[in-house]
């Protein structure tokens, strides 16, 4: 990872008293403020963010970053959305990059910057570039041995650096009007180069500056595009053609690297091209499209989608396209494949089963130039539909019967559109919105390699920015929501239209499936009371608790009728032991991989 720190441009102070400033008898030539607006390192930095496609910034003043946020409020092109707090700004910006590409959030110094890290670390495990932006120290403060607020109390303030050195791809410290042109513009560019998170720093007194290399409108980034290595792509392409048309019922699966390859259109053009039948890793689902005439589901071991398992194990040919292979992922390690069957494609290079790696190849030239190479073959997709036996209906409720988690799913179910898009909490909702049938155009985002409990609050408040002609439907359990309501108040602010099912089944059920005990249950809360008292009387907030199938009804008519302008949060009373039988297969068997003992030294 690469950390540039700008060099320092004042002397020591001669006078090391405490209490007073650096003085080194040398009079200032620091130009005054620039008007806002004007040429300065806070303009330069607000351009190149509406330039990006940034139009949101997901901030929580401090002390040191308020010149800063100043000049991003005064960019036409930006949206300053003020945040409860800084766990919830990172999480919003992950949920704007997934819909529009790229994030940003702007805090203070180490107390913003430590709280927020944890999103930014989300952020990184699932490849989302966000621009994170710290108001830092005065840059007279650099080098002086002064011990400032904010801090852990050492003179050294630098442990908020260190800690962003592990979950960014690069890291700025500006503190010097000299080089903080190329210091942003390199860190931007790499964000987007490398789709992961980077850091910077602006010392508190740099913002409102001019300076002459921010006297011109920004030129836009043009960025260079990665390249495959021909001769390489060539061989690769050979080597996988020859592997698969051999194959008797080969099958393709997609994985989550597709986002961040570019490669979903291309990942699509190979299954139109080859007829093979095709499935999705589930932290996948969204990314291809589930109408297609050869999907056959979630691919999850022992708890995919119905029939989807049997057909991919039994396959004598792979093709995982950009997955991620983890414990949760895995089912506790317990996927039935094997390693000689199998084409695994990375974002820039390609492993054929035992044999060959190809390396400096990029996702989806490989799998365009695979496509025209590619047998069809049907013999996979065959057999699914052979076997195939559409999903049983849940049981009907008889009048007023408490509310079961599958008549929920069923009902969300029929709510999905093109005009809609699903985040999906950790937890239970992981497995039952997995079996949610997409239409044409519906998003869908949850994050799984990170699995931060709280995520989907901060999210949905971030993608129902980015993407405003779609109403977001957030499935929350209530152990999860506990952690990150504040910024249901920011929702509120924003005018958004979300709605919002928060499952209430008295804990963490994802955690008592793994393994249970009592520090699983939590205090039960009044949420519909709870949002209506953050609303605070808004007419554009419209919450309901409801027991039992009629009143959900009722719900979903209202939040789909008459309150489809409103924020629409849904309490869901459900039994503490009402969950998928996915998750009750997948607990145990992650369960047993957490629990395998020592190795034998």
């Amino acid at each position: 990872m690469d950390t540039k720190i700008s060099p320092v441009d004042v002397c020591k102070p001669a006078s090391n008293d405490v209490g007073c400033p650096p003085s080194n008898g040398i009079v200032s030539t620091i130009s005054a403020p620039a008007p806002i607006g004007q040429s300065s390192l806070g303009r330069h930095l607000a351009r190149r963010l509406v330039q990006i496609g940034v139009n949101d910034v997901f901030a929580v003043p401090g002390d040191f970053n308020l010149t800063l946020l100043d000049h991003l409020i005064a960019e036409p092109g930006l949206t300053l959305v003020g945040c409860c707090n800084e766990l919830n700004a990172g999480y919003a910006a992950d949920g704007y990059a997934r819909a529009r590409g790229v994030g940003a959030c702007a805090v203070t110094f180490t107390v913003g910057g430590l709280s927020i890290i944890n999103a930014i670390a989300g952020a990184y495990s699932e490849n989302l570039p966000i621009i994170c932006i710290v108001g830092g120290p005065n840059s007279n403060d650099f080098g002086t041995n002064r011990i400032l607020h904010h801090t852990i109390g050492l003179p050294d303030f630098s442990q908020e650096l260190r800690c962003f050195q592990t979950v960014t791809c690069h890291q700025a410290v500006v503190n010097n009007l000299e080089d903080a042109h190329e210091q942003i513009d390199t860190a931007i560019s790499t964000a987007l180069k490398e789709s992961k998170p980077v850091y910077i720093s602006i010392s508190c007194n740099l913002a409102a500056i001019p300076h002459p290399t921010f006297s011109h409108e920004p030129v836009p980034f043009s960025l260079s595009p990665k390249l495959s290595n021909e001769m390489g792509l060539k061989a690769a392409v050979e080597a996988a053609a020859e592997f698969l048309n051999k194959s008797v019922k080969p099958v393709m699966v997609g994985g989550p690297k597709l986002r961040v390859s570019n490669a979903c259109d291309a990942f699509v053009d190979l299954a139109d091209a080859s007829c093979y039948a095709l499935a999705v890793m589930p932290s996948a689902k969204g990314l291809v499209p589930e109408h297609h005439p050869h999907f056959i589901g979630t691919y999850w071991g022992a708890v995919s989608t119905s029939f989807c398992a049997e057909i991919v194990e039994s396959a004598d040919a792979y093709i995982f396209a950009g997955p991620i292979f983890n414990d949760y992922s895995s089912v506790g390690y317990s996927l039935l494949l094997k390693k000689e069957k199998a084409i695994i494609v990375h974002p820039d290079r390609v492993v054929i089963a035992n044999g060959p790696t190809f390396g400096c190849i990029l996702m989806k030239d490989f799998l365009r130039s695979l496509a025209k190479r590619l047998n069809p073959n049907m013999t996979a997709y065959e057999n699914y539909h052979r076997i195939f036996v559409p999903d049983g209906l849940p049981l009907k409720c008889a009048p007023r019967e408490p509310l079961r988690v599958n008549i929920l799913f069923t009902h969300v179910q029929k709510m999905l559109s093109k005009d809609t898009a699903v985040i999906a909490e950790t937890g239970d909702s992981w497995f039952n919105c997995q079996k949610l049938k997409l239409p044409r155009g519906c998003g869908y985002e949850f994050q799984m390699q990170y699995g931060s409990i709280g995520w989907s609050v901060g999210a949905t408040l971030g993608y129902a920015q980015a993407v405003q002609e779609k109403r977001v439907i957030a499935c929350i359990g209530d152990g999860s929501f506990q952690m990150t309501a504040q910024d249901v108040s920011t929702m509120l602010r924003c005018g958004q239209k979300s709605i919002i099912f928060l499952i209430n089944n008295g804990g963490y059920t994802i955690e008592v499936e793994i393994h249970d005990g009592p520090y699983n249950v939590i205090k039960n809360w009044n949420y519909t009371g709870l949002v209506d008292a953050i609303s605070n009387g808004s007419s554009k907030c419209w919450t309901m608790k409801v027991t039992c199938e009629e009143e959900l009804i009722e719900a979903i008519q209202n939040a789909t009728g008459p309150k489809k302008d409103c924020f629409c949060f849904i309490e869901v009373m459900v039994h503490k032991d009402d969950t998928s039988k996915e998750l009750l297969e997948w607990g145990s068997r992650v369960c047993s991989a957490n629990s395998r003992p020592p190795n034998p030294q």
